[in-house]
């Protein structure tokens, strides 16, 4: 598809173009250098005038777009490993159905349904610090604030340059690649032409995609076609819908409510025979106000967004002033959303699309790069405007993670854009569990750093995950991505290639379990080292002088305990709602050179899982980790020592 011309130039005269608009309309004027001829820009006081430039080129390596979670990990990841990153995003603020302007949990693996086993499996890599991040920052559970720790976050990248208030309207092609993409900055009025190697849709819409002609589906398919046994007997346009949240304020005395006059009414009756739509709190929620689409949910996206407010200002003055809930008398709305959040709409299709049976049958694919688990949990379609059927159908929960492959996360037939969230190779069933935001963001670091191997090799994702599979999921577990069955395996690494571990005593574990590839304890097997106290250390030994400069651990974040930040402050039991305190705070790092041990790195104040250490090279035959203090706990467990000569 090729980009459609905004303007055609007509008759002109000396100094200025004529151009008609798409519709054929008369446009506004401008110059062969893209100024508008008819907009004198004034500076009052001086009487100094200028033609407004609204045109901007921008080049990159790897162009993200959307910054949602995947979106974050994805231009975080390309931008660490190497590749000059440029991240778009539509909104002002960072974090898509997560931001502040939605407030969706960032929910991830929990609720596993092995009993034996632990329940939670958390994400690691980029997300999780993130997640650590904001309980250290952001103790007070803000969800500006936490808009902010994003900005942060994104902003101290190097290689990474944020976009915000600019959407990707249209993708200029050149054959059947992705050339730029056409972006409109709606805050500052300027048009720029984003060019780059590898694209990103993480928009979750996908319209850059959409407008390079990436095949895409949408809707539900039917039973037949991938032998789904959830799916409907046949296929329909039905896509989950959107919806709106809420908080609520105590205080402290009795506070009137008064609906607006296009509130509609609750039919409480009809809607409490699902029990999943029964008020338990009034706190925040409520997820099941969520209105569909049976053939374009984007198009529909004003009138579904009138329609929620609608239906929540009616749940809102049944709980307010029916009298069956006087737990919520001192209760004020504090904040309502105005952006619907969004669970579906554009899939785009991969060389595998990943299935309800895939996920069921734990399949093992061999280009694995991401994992989850939360249950295939279809929400009714038609939302509340359909209470003859459940508010959602939890169809099956998981009893382990399963596999996502990479050829699930790159277009079919577009060969330099990948996919990663929702915008994934799935189908409906499947994206009941994948649309889960930790694992979008798994997704996202995947293809971001997938993104940047392409560009270091000149190859686009399909060879990369044809030919370099093992590279990308080498360098994603190194990154402190876990990656269920597919232990590291790093030729590079000096401690699983001649290193000998020894540790001070243990209190659970083996020091010779730090190098066996599997960063975490999973499925209750062991595979850390923890010490019986602090201070503590690890040793690795060569027996003849290594060059190195970089030592990478993996530190204990207790990765069956949920960690998100929540609307209601009441889910935080039972949770983290600090920085871990099993995480190390403290440690130094030493080098055993010539029989003499000398510091070489220094850690303080860390808030990272992987800590990774780099120093000016050294010949050594020994290194030693010194753990001094963690965050809280007065023991110190790891999971991987790793050691690098460059």
């Amino acid at each position: 598809m090729k980009r459609r011309s905004f303007f055609k130039t007509s008759a002109g005269t000396v100094g200025a173009v004529g151009f008609v608009a798409m519709n054929g309309e008369a446009a506004a004027p401008v110059n062969a250098k893209g100024e508008r001829t008819a907009d004198q820009w004034m500076q009052v006081g001086t009487g100094r005038t200028g033609l407004p430039n609204r045109r901007k080129t921008v080049h990159c390596e790897v162009a993200v777009i959307g910054a949602g979670m995947s979106g974050i990990a994805a231009a975080v990841a390309a931008a660490r490993n190497g590749a000059k990153t440029v991240l778009v995003q539509d909104r002002p603020v960072l974090g898509g159905n997560a931001s502040s302007e939605m407030r969706v949990t960032v929910n991830g693996v929990h609720g596993l349904r092995d009993k034996k086993k632990p329940t939670v499996e958390r994400e690691t890599g980029i997300i999780e610090e993130i997640m650590i991040e904001n309980w250290h920052y952001n103790p007070q559970e803000s969800y500006p604030v936490w808009d902010h720790v994003l900005y942060a976050y994104v902003n101290r990248e190097p290689n990474l340059t944020l976009m915000l208030n600019t959407q990707a309207t249209e993708a200029i092609m050149e054959g059947n690649k992705i050339k730029s993409a056409v972006c409109w900055g709606y805050t500052n009025e300027t048009e720029y032409t984003l060019h780059a190697q590898q694209f990103i849709d993480c928009s979750g819409d996908g319209l850059l995609a959409a407008t390079a002609g990436a095949e895409y589906r949408t809707g539900r398919e039917g039973k037949a076609e991938f032998n789904e046994s959830y799916a409907p007997d046949l296929p329909d346009g039905w896509t989950m819908g959107d919806c709106i949240m809420m908080i609520t304020k105590d205080v402290g005395k009795p506070v009137p409510f008064f609906p607006p006059e296009y509130a509609m009414p609750f039919d409480h009756e009809k809607a409490f025979q699902d029990k999943h739509r029964k008020i338990k709190q009034v706190k925040e929620g409520f997820w099941w106000i969520e209105v569909g689409n049976d053939f374009d949910i984007i198009a529909d996206r004003e009138n579904i967004r009138h329609k929620l407010m609608a239906y929540f200002y009616g749940v809102w003055d049944y709980v307010k002033n029916s009298g069956d809930y006087p737990e919520a008398e001192n209760l004020a709305l504090d904040w309502v959303g105005s952006i619907p959040g969004r669970r579906e709409s554009r899939r785009f299709m991969g060389d595998h699309i990943l299935t309800q049976n895939d996920l069921l049958g734990y399949t093992h694919f061999e280009d694995a790069v991401a994992y989850g688990g939360w249950s295939l949990d279809e929400h009714n379609p038609g939302g509340i405007e359909n209470l003859d059927e459940p508010a959602s159908y939890f169809h099956k929960g998981f009893e382990k993670l399963y596999e996502i492959p990479y050829r699930s996360l790159y277009s079919k037939n577009i060969p330099n854009l990948q996919l990663s969230g929702r915008n994934a190779s799935l189908t409906h069933i499947a994206l009941s569990s994948t649309r889960i935001i930790s694992t979008c963001a798994m997704m996202g670091q995947a293809t971001g750093t997938a993104a940047a191997l392409c560009v270091r090799k000149g190859i686009m994702p399909r060879e990369l995950g044809q030919k370099h599979i093992n590279e990308l999921q080498e360098q994603l577990i190194r990154d402190d991505t876990f990656i269920p069955n597919r232990p590291a395996n790093d030729p590079t690494d000096l401690v699983r290639n001649g290193g000998k571990l020894f540790a001070s005593p243990a209190k659970s574990g083996d020091a010779k379990l730090l190098a066996d590839g599997i960063g975490r304890d999973i499925y209750g097997e062991l595979h850390h080292w923890e010490s019986t106290g602090l201070p503590a250390e690890v040793q690795v030994v060569w027996e003849t002088p290594v060059e190195l400069s970089t030592v990478e651990l993996k530190a204990d974040t207790e990765l069956h305990k949920k960690i998100a930040m929540h609307k209601n402050p009441a889910k935080n039991s039972g949770q983290h709602t600090t920085v871990p305190p099993e995480l190390i705070k403290t440690m130094t790092i030493d080098a055993q050179v010539n029989g003499d041990w000398i510091t070489v790195a220094t850690v303080e104040n860390n808030l990272v899982r992987r800590i990774k250490t780099a120093f000016p090279s050294v010949k050594a035959t020994a290194i030693r980790l010194n753990i001094t203090e963690t965050w809280g706990k007065p023991t110190a467990k790891i999971f991987e020592v790793r050691a690098y000569a460059s």
